[in-house]
C-alpha cells in the first residue's frame, strides 16, 4: 500500500507540475509588460498597418482589449503579421501569446493543440467577380478559373462544393492573400473566393472597386475567433471572457461614450459587469475593473464592429449574423454573475 500511495503521489506531482508549466501565459505577459499578438499581413477593416507601425482593425482591437484588461493600456501590444501557413506554427511555438487573425474554428485544428476562445465573427465563404461577367449565383460558376489562398479551409471548401455539384473549375493558388488579389485584379482568374468579410475588404484594394460584386451565396460556415494554445486554462479563460465582456457590454448598452453613466447605475447586472459587485476579474487573474478598462479604451462589441467594418466604415459589411441574439443575430454571451 505504501508503494501504491507513493506512486499515486508521484503521478499527482507530475500532473501538477505539467499544469503549472502550461499555465504561465498571463504571468509571462505581465512580466514582459506587453502582449504579443499574431495578426494577418494586412486586411482592411480587420488588421492593417498604416506604414508607421500603427495597427488598427477588428482583430487588432481584440488584442487591444486584452491589453487594456491586463495593463489598463491598449497600446501595450506587439503585433506579429503572419501568413495563413505561418499562423498556427507561430502560436504553437510560443512566438505569440494569442492569434487574432481571420482563422476558422475546426475540430482538426483543435486536435493539433489549439484552443479557439470564442467566435468573434460569424462568417461564410463567398465569391467575388466582375459585374460584367453577368453571373448571378455560385451555380453559374462552372468552367471558370478561381483564385484562392493555398493552405486554407477556403481551398478545401471550394473543392468540395464544386465536386459535389458536378461543376468543372480550375483553381489558381497563391500562398499569400496579396498575390491572390493581384492575380484576380490582373484578370488571371474570373473569380476570387474567400470568407465574405475578406471579400469586402479585398474589394477596396482592387483597381476599380465599383466594378466588382460579391455574390449573395455562402457555401460554408466559417466561425472566426481568437486562438490560444491548449493547456493553459487561465489564459484561455482570459481570452474567452474578454470577448464575452464586450458582448455583455453591448447588450447592456455600455459603450465608451456612455461608460461614466453606467458606472453610476445601481442595476445589479451593470454593477457585476463593471466590477462594483463581485470579484470576477480577480478570479481571472485581472482586476475588478477589467471590463471598465476594456470599454473605456477599446469599446463594446458594437463599438469595435461599427468603427472598423460596419456600415459607417470604408468596408461597409452588414452586421447580419453578428448582431446580438436580441437583435436578430446569433452573438450571445454567458452572463457575468
Amino acid at each position: 500500500m505504501s508503494k501504491l500511495t507513493a506512486a499515486i503521489c508521484a503521478t499527482g506531482l507530475l500532473l501538477a507540475a505539467g499544469t503549472a508549466a502550461h499555465a504561465q501565459t498571463l504571468k509571462a505577459v505581465k512580466d514582459r509588460g506587453s502582449l504579443t499578438c499574431g495578426v494577418s499581413q494586412g486586411l482592411p477593416g480587420f488588421s492593417q498597418n498604416d506604414g508607421k507601425g500603427n495597427w488598427s482593425g477588428f482583430d487588432v482591437d481584440f488584442c487591444r482589449a486584452i491589453a487594456a484588461a491586463i495593463f489598463d493600456d491598449p497600446k501595450k501590444v506587439t503585433y506579429v503579421p503572419l501568413s495563413a501557413g505561418e499562423r498556427f506554427d507561430a502560436l504553437k511555438a510560443g512566438k505569440i501569446d494569442i492569434l487574432s487573425r481571420n482563422s476558422t474554428w475546426t475540430i482538426g485544428r483543435e486536435n493539433e493543440g489549439l484552443a479557439f476562445a470564442g467566435i468573434t465573427y460569424y462568417d461564410g465563404q463567398g465569391f467575388m467577380l466582375r459585374k460584367r461577367e453577368n453571373l448571378m449565383t455560385s451555380m453559374d460558376l462552372s468552367n471558370v478559373k478561381i483564385c484562392v489562398q493555398e493552405g486554407t479551409t477556403t481551398e478545401l471548401n471550394l473543392t468540395d462544393y464544386f465536386n459535389q455539384n458536378g461543376m468543372r473549375f480550375e483553381i489558381v493558388k497563391f500562398g499569400v492573400v496579396a498575390d491572390v488579389l493581384k492575380a484576380y485584379d490582373a484578370g488571371k482568374c474570373e473569380v476570387l473566393t474567400a470568407d465574405v468579410s475578406q471579400l469586402y475588404a479585398l474589394r477596396l484594394e482592387t483597381t476599380k472597386p465599383s466594378e466588382h460584386t460579391i455574390l449573395a451565396d455562402v457555401i460554408s460556415k466559417e466561425p472566426l475567433g481568437p486562438v490560444v494554445r491548449q493547456g493553459d486554462e487561465q489564459w484561455f479563460n482570459v481570452a474567452k471572457w474578454v470577448h464575452f465582456a464586450m458582448l455583455n457590454a453591448d447588450e447592456l448598452g455600455v459603450h465608451t461614450v456612455k461608460l461614466d453613466d453606467a458606472l453610476k447605475s445601481e442595476k445589479a447586472d451593470l454593477k457585476r459587469l463593471l466590477g462594483r459587485d463581485g470579484d470576477y476579474g480577480d478570479k481571472l487573474g485581472l482586476t475588478r475593473d477589467w471590463v471598465v478598462r476594456i470599454v473605456r479604451h477599446v469599446g463594446s462589441y458594437s463599438d469595435v464592429y461599427e468603427r472598423n467594418i460596419g456600415m459607417k466604415s470604408k468596408v461597409m459589411i452588414p452586421r447580419g449574423l453578428n448582431h446580438l441574439w436580441s437583435s436578430g443575430g446569433i452573438q450571445y454571451a454567458p452572463p457575468i454573475r
